[in-house]
């Protein structure tokens, strides 16, 4: 089975795209439900992602009983360097007497144990856009054979809890494997000397283009709450990644006359901190800061140790909400971002940001924000 041939320009490189553990389940569950349904055994499945790319995955592992069936796609990361790259997912379906696709993990796949992740305690680690590509592939199977009953769907991943190890997943609470992700399906590959390069283009790009005022975000998350929340016009948005302070530099550089920055908690409170480099492998520090901001507006032992051990920022915006501080440590958090940012900046680029959560929407913004925010809207 030939590789996924999408490439992106990244700096002076061609990079290949892969497909995510997601993409890899929802392909393996088609695989298995068409195999339990009708007894065909499929060499891949088509499987469209969010990001409008349709992979072809191909289908392995199959095996099949009276009431169940299984296929597996093995994980391709690209160019992207990915603990996941070439590991097994694999989807068992089964036959129940419960209307409707229901979803679980199985061996590898790793439990959630504490509040603040995409999923609820207790539930498998398997992302709410990956569920939802699972259950679509699968109705389609159900609807073309013919199939009122329901289906149970159980993912694992063999080699799943020895990798486990080498990710982020113990730190946040999940345990025993890994996590089923990915919010388009794709996998972008990140060189870090080509992304900068990358980043550079976007600002150089937008600079010719006649931009002055200039709008940045880390990455999804970011344009995803600029657009559909704050209704901005992203059509010269410029992405900094982890990148930030390179991507402030340059843009000062430039001679922008403002940059309104839009980020998630997660990342923009390890810029409050000073670190401007975000990668996790490079400065986290995210729950050190949270914990220091909320000691500042008073907050008690209690809930500084909860604080302290939050899994993530939104887990901990969930706590200061409930202690009545959410307010008075988003603004204190504003304050040193707003700092760090025009210290970086210095005083040539007027620089603003505005941070979020995506519980809770808006959290914080510099003082200034509101005046970017209207050049920036549609």
């Amino acid at each position: 089975m030939a590789k996924l041939e999408v490439y992106l320009p990244v700096g002076r490189e061609r990079l290949r795209c892969g497909y995510t553990t997601g993409t890899c389940a929802a392909a393996a569950a088609a695989g298995a439900a068409r195999l339990l349904l009708t007894g065909e055994s499929l060499p891949a499945v088509r499987v469209d992602t969010p990001a409008g790319i349709t992979v072809e995955a191909e289908l392995l592992e199959h095996a099949a009983g009276p009431d169940w069936a299984v296929c597996a796609v093995r994980k391709d990361g690209g160019d992207d360097p990915d603990v996941t790259d070439g590991t097994l997912i694999c989807a068992r379906v089964e036959r129940t007497d419960a209307p409707g696709v229901t979803i679980d993990g199985g061996a590898g796949v790793g439990r959630v144990t504490r509040p603040g992740l995409d999923q609820p305690v207790g539930a498998a680690a398997i992302n709410s856009t990956p569920r939802r590509m699972i259950t679509a592939m699968v109705e389609a199977v159900m609807a073309a054979a013919g199939y009122t009953g329901g289906l149970a769907v159980t993912i694992s991943a063999p080699q799943g809890e020895e990798l486990a190890g080498r990710t982020f997943n113990p730190r946040l609470g999940i345990e025993g494997g890994i996590s089923i992700l990915g919010t388009s399906g794709i996998v972008r590959p990140m060189s870090e000397a080509a992304l900068i390069d990358s980043l550079y283009l976007e600002q150089d790009m937008a600079k010719a283009a006649g931009v002055k005022d200039l709008l940045m975000t880390p990455g999804n998350y970011g344009d995803s709450f600029a657009r559909q929340t704050l209704g901005l016009d992203l059509t010269h948005r410029c992405t900094c990644s982890n990148y930030l302070g390179t991507a402030i530099d340059h843009a000062a550089g430039l001679g922008f006359a403002s940059l309104l920055l839009v980020g998630h908690l997660g990342k923009l409170i390890k810029a409050a901190a000073g670190s401007m480099n975000t990668h996790s492998r490079v400065a986290d520090g995210r729950r050190e800061t949270l914990t220091a901001h909320a000691a500042l507006a008073g907050g008690g032992p209690e809930l500084l140790r909860a604080l302290f051990d939050s899994p993530t920022t939104d887990a901990g915006v969930t706590l200061l909400q409930e202690a009545g501080l959410l307010e008075p440590v988003m603004a204190s958090i504003a304050q040193a971002l707003e700092e760090q940012l025009k210290r970086r900046a210095g005083p040539e680029l007027e620089i603003e940001a505005v941070f979020f959560s995506n519980q809770y929407g808006i959290l914080g913004k510099t003082s200034g924000a509101d005046r970017l925010l209207v050049l920036h809207r549609v």
